[in-house]
């Protein structure tokens, strides 16, 4: 019994101390700020902080007001998620390149537009956003909140 608690004892040790080396090597508190520069924690997202950078949205809004939910619970859980996504794809290397939005991040994305641009596009969605002949909002605006196509995450080619 005792050979088997100690071997316990050790194995959450060993995975206690993994997880909070890799927390800490991977900034994992900054995720928890709206900063962009959280964004590029991870090469991977650096053509997009750049092209953000000198984007029209670019002293409007930030990653966070664009690609996660307003409301506090929805926006953690989606953090989570994400998180957990990056994590695993960026470890095991089995990601798309270049980085795309995927259907449920996208669906974020037009409801944030849709929030914010609600005075301008009231007729367009007079509806529903999510009705089948809304328009997304970046089949035109594609390069808004991230310059031209080559590093638009919002564009027309999602995952």
């Amino acid at each position: 019994m005792g050979k088997r608690i100690t071997t316990l004892a050790v194995l959450f040790g060993m995975a206690i101390g993994t997880g909070a080396f890799t927390f800490k090597y991977a900034e994992g508190f900054s995720y928890f700020s709206k900063a962009p520069k959280a964004c590029v924690n991870c090469h991977i997202m650096t053509p997009q902080y750049d092209s953000w950078q000198k984007s029209s949205h670019h002293g409007a809004a930030t990653c966070v007001d664009c690609h996660l939910p307003h409301a506090f619970v929805p926006k953690y859980i989606a953090k989570a998620e994400n998180g957990y996504h990056h994590s695993k794809g960026f470890t095991l290397e089995d990601f798309h390149e270049p980085i795309m939005i995927k259907d449920k991040n996208h669906r974020i994305l037009q409801e944030n537009c849709v929030a914010c641009h609600e005075d301008m596009v009231y007729e367009l969605f007079r509806r529903d956003m999510t009705h089948p002949d809304a328009v997304s909002c970046m089949h035109c605006h594609a390069g808004v909140g991230h310059g031209s196509l080559p590093t638009s995450i919002g564009g027309p080619d999602k995952e």
